[in-house]
């Protein structure tokens, strides 16, 4: 017997010391609830659990990405959604315009509408939203994250659905003065249509009882009076629609005429040309176009809108309108234009519901292996609370074994001392 190594009691402590090691552990994935609580629980476990959580939250975050695309189509779809009741409305005053029962008054009344229904289109296309960002003016082309991983995205591009886009807009109009020939000049003031005879291929300046008083074979820039072929009225551009005013200035008779020029992009509205910055303004004041030159005018991207005849020395205001109306062929013409637009916008339409119903069925998809995956990882990395328990109860009696046996173990050496009497 020796009594300067007891190795019964080292031995009853070092069970002790794994036991109380052992309880620890199972406290602290009871308490936790995680099987793995450091890497040395399950290294691999570890390493296979955190990719996989990497890949849960991923699908989680696609998934309200998905959602908030959804939410943005909508909000595209709901503004087309008026757009097409404003080109419905605009069919239905074509037709009512392509009908001789009409007088030019009551087309010019039809015409109000339309124009006024043409600028609400730009409205809507160049103020619909989401998160700041345009959604109808052509602008918009989004990329969608819709998946945990690069590249596993899904693009929109939304067409410009304003206006001009689909052809519903008229030609831009604005005012220019033009010089009247000949001081004794047989021109009386007053206000003159301008018509277009296709038969002589001619523009007429006609007073309001339908007198012809001034022809133009040179498109409209200079109109020759019948009464005295002496009598011109010139224009630096041409006069082609609209009216002719010739008025008295202290003495000298002078003209304005109302000129036509291509669109090429100018939305409708009425405009206003600030000479000293070269700057076109909207009636809001806002700055839509550009000129370096006062003839070309170009937007903020350098896209050419229109480009005049002659060069502009003065401030202007320029109007453009919605499909013309203004004669029976024109509105029936314009009926076929306002069907296209309609198309245009039918397409877009259901362009825009296809994606939603796509991503309806990608945000399914998206939960479906969030779940799975979650399942996964907590296979890995959960506790089992019943086998746990079962493991902390045998591992608390072993302890409670271990700390008796210990102390039966220390008490051995006393029994040395019976030798010694």
């Amino acid at each position: 017997m020796r009594i300067n190594h007891n190795i019964i009691a080292l031995n009853a402590y070092r069970q002790l010391s794994v036991n109380n090691t052992g309880v620890q552990k199972s406290l602290e994935k009871l308490s936790s609830g995680m099987r793995i609580n450091r890497a040395g629980d399950d290294a691999a476990g570890l390493a296979i659990s955190e990719k996989m959580r990497g890949q849960i939250k991923g699908l989680t975050m696609a998934s309200k990405n998905a959602q908030d695309a959804i939410s943005l189509i909508q909000t595209a779809e709901g503004a087309l959604n008026e757009t097409h009741a404003i080109l419905q409305r605009m069919r239905e005053l074509a037709v009512q315009a392509a009908n001789d029962t009409n007088t030019e008054t009551d087309r010019a009344e039809i015409q109000k509408e339309i124009d006024q229904l043409a600028q609400e289109l730009a409205r809507i296309g160049n103020t619909t939203e989401f998160n700041t960002q345009k959604l109808l003016n052509g602008n918009f082309n989004g990329v969608f994250q819709i998946g945990a991983n690069e590249k596993q995205n899904l693009l929109l591009q939304i067409s410009d659905m304003r206006g001009f886009a689909l052809g519903v807009v008229g030609g831009v109009t604005y005012e220019i003065t033009g010089t009247v020939g000949n001081t004794n000049s047989s021109f009386e003031t007053g206000t003159y249509a301008v018509k277009y005879d296709a038969s002589r291929d001619e523009y007429q300046l006609v007073d309001s009882n339908g007198l012809v008083i001034a022809t133009s074979n040179d498109g409209g820039k200079t109109y020759t009076a019948k009464a005295n072929a002496s009598d011109q009225i010139s224009f630096s551009d041409g006069v082609i629609s609209g009216t002719v005013t010739i008025y008295d200035n202290s003495g000298t008779l002078e003209a304005k005429g109302t000129a036509t020029v291509t669109n090429k992009g100018l939305e409708a509205g009425t405009y206003t040309y600030d000479a000293s910055s070269g700057e076109l303004k909207d009636a809001s004041g806002q700055v839509v176009a550009r000129s370096s030159n006062g003839q070309t005018f170009e937007d903020a991207a350098g896209n050419e809108l229109f480009t005049l005849g002659a060069a502009l020395s003065g401030n202007t205001s320029f109007e453009v309108k919605g499909v013309d109306v203004s004669s029976y062929d024109k509105a029936t013409a314009a009926i076929t234009t306002i069907n296209d637009a309609i198309e245009k916008v039918s397409a877009e339409r259901s362009k825009l519901g296809a994606y939603q119903n796509r991503l309806e069925h990608t945000i399914n998809n998206l939960e479906v292996s969030a779940e799975n995956l979650t399942a996964a990882e907590s296979r890995i990395r959960d506790v089992d609370m019943a086998k746990e328990m079962m493991e902390f109860t045998k591992q608390t009696i072993l302890q409670q074994a271990a700390t008796a046996m210990l102390a039966q173990a220390n008490q051995l050496p006393q029994a040395v001392l019976q030798l010694l009497r």
